[in-house]
């Protein structure tokens, strides 16, 4: 090889230059969408096949071009929206570097049809792999269509590692969100396979255009912010939007749109002051939705820092920083923020999915304990939320559940918290006074055989159920420790034992001291259970009386509709119903009555994060990971004695009782030695 330098071909060049600005379909996508919002467009219709590999069609209704700029369109660094090295000061375009259409063209099959206005005629230019096939004149209407055929047919090893076709429409459908979202004044169309994902019709009102992306979930618990600041040259930086209340939040940034003069950017420092002023709000691992908007004068940023033009560079940061931060908090000083706890009523019997039909064992008991969500309240000014619940008035009638372990767990809000409910409708707040319970006709006079340890089989007629739980006392003001003592369970040191912090079990035993982590161990539980019952096929499942409607994302959808077959092994019966809404008609049993659209969409994020060679069986384990995390007792969430004792029993019948699945440890010991020693009994 030779060592003289040369000066590369323009087609190489594009061809490098392609493999820093086009990184998939969504980069296609984004770069052409940016192109029509600076040809003043007022209505864009995207298209897109196959997750965008073998066509993306943008029609605009824009200023359209030159009939001679078009040769010029697809030459590099060649632009219409800069002239001299001081406009780079003063962009206020989205685009400007002159590269995007010069790459995309290198690496497709590329056709422009333009027709600007007051001409008679458009014009048409056609390249294959960035070699010009045809310019000439055409029919078509003001505006501009670009279509990209089989991206990436020249670049293989390109094309090779292009995820799944949902996976990559779903980063279709989040760049287009990012060019919808601060231009609610542009009537925009997305079809995927051509059918209609998003129409989004003009409106002036910006939160119109979120609940049209989000729905109402999001769009009704949203906060409006807005602040004004002068720079040190007396220019004016305005920081508004709106922010999610801190029961809104995800399990990762995903949902925290930052814009800059309507270009989406990531910046590390602002997204560190949005965290900083929701520290104290929100559980850890949980993340804010925000739609920010920072209107900055061009010449106190620079954006011509990255080839996408995501990251920009500000002459102030650790001003914006601060503004942002004093704006949320002052904003959150002036509200009370307080969740309600839900109560669900009683369910119908369950279904099971084919599966055998013997006697369940010990894990069973504890599938639904996690139902008993306390959420905190984010209030000063806010009471412990258990000093408000007394004494529920106890159901009527023989109801025996199948899972029923003792009569000890009939105290009447145990009850009332852990049984998930028939209808999503139904469900109610701690200050109601009335959970009606309704008898199961159907189970009148039966009995049911219950596992125990001791005993093995037992049964328990419907009048020795009723009869305990009129004997059981009922749950009233909670303690700040819940005691446990030998006399309380059995005799022995295993369940003498006490809650701290809500979060910690401390037993005594022969041999020192053991603090248990409650949310992992419950974890493990959980995880072992669904998993001995997804392999046997006999997961239980509760029918909706009125299926859910879920509104996700585009890409969300897709990949739900993709992987409907397995989020049914695990209970979760889903439809496409229209749109980007899905249509939900059952779910696992064992999941909370608020938490299963929540735990949806965690599985919606996991399975849109992978890579098409994950095996099924490990899919599988991953969801049900993150189904036990989620459905587990929480760190906060008060136990009553029963359940602690019942906890402690339940681990001695799983596999690794001593990690929970994603590996932390479920408890440590203080021996006796060690305390010995550290009070100086040992001399």
């Amino acid at each position: 090889m030779s060592s003289r330098i040369l000066q590369l071909d323009p087609h190489v060049v594009n061809r490098i230059a392609a493999g820093e600005v086009i990184e998939r379909p969504a980069s296609v996508v984004k770069e052409l969408m940016e192109n029509s919002v600076d040809a003043m467009s007022t209505r864009i219709e995207v298209d897109i096949l196959t997750g965008g590999t073998e066509l993306i069609r943008i029609s605009d209704n824009g200023e359209g071009m030159h009939p001679d700029d078009l040769l010029l369109a697809v030459t590099s660094h060649a632009t219409s929206k800069i002239r001299s090295d001081s406009d780079l000061q003063h962009v206020s375009t989205l685009g400007f570097r002159g590269e995007a259409l010069a790459s995309v063209a290198s690496v497709s099959r590329f056709r422009i049809r333009t027709r600007r206005e007051g001409m008679t005629a458009g014009r048409e230019l056609e390249c294959d792999g960035g070699s010009v096939v045809f310019n000439r004149e055409c029919g078509c209407p003001q505006g501009t269509v670009i279509e990209v055929h089989n991206l990436f047919f020249n670049t293989p090893a390109r094309r090779k590692f292009l995820k799944k076709a949902s996976t990559e429409f779903g980063h279709i459908s989040e760049q287009f969100a990012r060019i919808a979202l601060p231009n609610p004044n542009l009537h925009l169309v997305l079809r995927h396979n051509e059918k209609l994902v998003y129409e989004m019709p003009a409106t002036a009102s910006q939160s119109e255009r979120i609940r049209r992306f989000f729905g109402g979930e999001v769009s009704d618990k949203l906060i409006q912010v807005d602040s004004e600041t002068q720079s040190v040259d007396g220019q004016t930086i305005r920081v508004w939007g709106y922010v999610g209340e801190p029961s809104l939040s995800r399990g990762t940034r995903k949902d925290q749109y930052l814009f800059l003069n309507g270009r989406c950017i990531h910046d590390r420092s602002l997204q560190h002051a949005l965290g900083e002023a929701y520290r104290g709000l929100l559980m850890v691992g949980r993340f804010p939705v925000s739609f920010l908007f920072l209107e900055v004068p061009p010449s106190l940023v620079d954006v011509n820092v990255h080839p996408t033009k995501t990251e920009v560079r500000f002459q102030d940061s650790q001003s914006l920083y601060r503004q942002l931060l004093h704006t949320l908090r002052d904003r959150f000083l002036s509200l009370e923020f307080s969740s309600e706890l839900q109560v669900p009523v009683r369910q119908k019997p369950l279904e099971t999915v084919a599966g055998n039909d013997s006697v369940q064992k010990e894990l069973d008991l504890w599938a639904d304990r996690s139902s008993r969500p306390v959420s905190p309240v984010f209030s000063s000014s806010a009471t412990d939320i258990s000093a408000g619940i007394t004494e529920l008035p106890r159901a009527t009638g023989s109801l025996v559940r199948p899972n029923l372990k003792s009569a000890v767990f009939r105290a009447p809000v145990l009850d009332a918290l852990r049984q998930p409910a028939t209808d999503p409708s139904e469900s109610m707040t701690v200050e109601q006074t009335n959970v009606p319970g309704t008898a199961d006709p159907s189970s009148a006079g039966a009995e049911l055989e219950i596992a125990t340890p001791d005993s093995g089989v037992t049964q328990i007629t419907p009048d020795a159920v009723v009869a305990a739980e009129e004997t059981s006392p009922a749950v009233t003001e909670a303690k700040v420790l819940s005691d446990l003592t030998s006399g309380d369970f059995c005799n022995g040191n295993e369940f003498r034992a006490f809650q701290i912090h809500d979060c910690y079990l401390v037993v005594a035993g022969d041999d020192g001291l053991e603090v248990i982590d409650q949310h992992a161990l419950h974890e493990r539980i959980l995880y072992e259970h669904l998993r001995n019952r997804v392999l046997g096929g006999s997961i239980e499942r509760q029918k909706l009386l009125i299926p859910e409607t879920i509104d996700c994302s585009a890409g969300e959808a897709a990949v739900l509709v993709e992987y409907q077959d397995l989020l049914s092994e695990i209970g979760f019966e889903i439809q496409e119903f229209g749109g980007t809404t899905i249509l939900l008609s059952s779910h696992p049993v064992m999941l909370p009555r608020g938490n299963f659209v929540r735990i949806l969409r965690d599985l919606a994020e996991q399975l849109q994060e992978t890579d098409g060679k994950t095996s099924r069986r490990d899919l599988l384990d991953r969801m049900l990971h993150t189904m036990a995390c989620r459905a587990a007792i929480k760190s906060g969430q008060r136990l009553a004695p029963e359940e602690m004792q019942e906890l402690l029993k339940q681990r001695h019948l799983v596999h690794d009782a001593h990690h929970c699945p994603h590996g932390r440890p479920t408890s440590l010991i203080l021996s006796r030695g060690t305390l010995d020693r550290q009070f100086g009994r040992l001399g």
